[in-house]
Order: structure tokens, then C-alpha cells, then sequence
């Protein structure tokens, strides 16, 4: 499985907007493209409470090739085109190697 990450620091001034349009918009047309089996938004846990983390998990690098080629540019250019540098992301590719369970162990 593959997870790509996406941490986006988000003003202070949009955070309620870009939360809200995160949640309804962009995480659905993400999820629309059928590449990603699920997605996850968490909140990183730090001082100024800006920063957040999008987590969408695919079967297989080529699920994930075929969203970058496909998809990810033009669902980019909306982002920026409506929060500018005011929602700045980065974007890591993550492998699971192995899932653990407490009750497993």
C-alpha cells in the first residue's frame, strides 16, 4: 500500500474556509479519480495549529503514477488558484511495510 501525504500550512486569516472547502471539495474530487481506497485529514499538533496533514492511501505506485500524470496538476491549480500562498503544501510518498495491531501483539 501506498500512502501520499500532503501537509498543507494554512493562514490563520482562511483556516475555517480552507477546512471547510478541503472537506467538501477537494478531498472528493480527489477520492472521485478512483485511484485512492481512502483518505485521512489530520491536524499536526504544534504551537501555532496551522498545519495540516491529507493522507490518501492506493494499492499500488502505479495507482499512484496514474493520478500524478493524470489528475494531480489540474486538482493542484484549483488550490492554488483559490487559496494562493496562503495554503502552502508538500507532498511526501510513504510505503507501508507493515500494519500493527495492539490486540495482534
Amino acid at each position: 500500500m501506498i500512502v501520499y501525504n500532503v501537509t498543507v500550512t494554512v493562514d490563520t486569516s482562511i483556516q475555517s474556509e480552507w477546512l471547510s472547502w478541503i472537506q467538501q471539495k477537494h478531498i472528493p474530487e480527489v477520492l472521485s479519480t478512483g485511484l485512492f481506497i481512502e483518505a485521512q485529514l489530520k491536524k499536526v499538533i504544534k504551537d501555532n495549529g496551522n498545519t495540516f496533514a491529507i493522507s490518501y492511501t492506493c494499492a499500488t505506485m502505479q495507482d499512484l503514477h496514474k493520478y500524478q500524470v493524470n489528475f494531480a496538476s489540474q486538482i493542484q491549480k484549483k488550490h492554488i488558484n483559490k487559496f494562493g500562498d496562503k495554503a502552502v503544501a508538500f507532498r511526501t510518498i510513504l510505503e507501508i511495510l507493515n500494519n500493527f495491531d495492539k490486540d495482534i501483539l
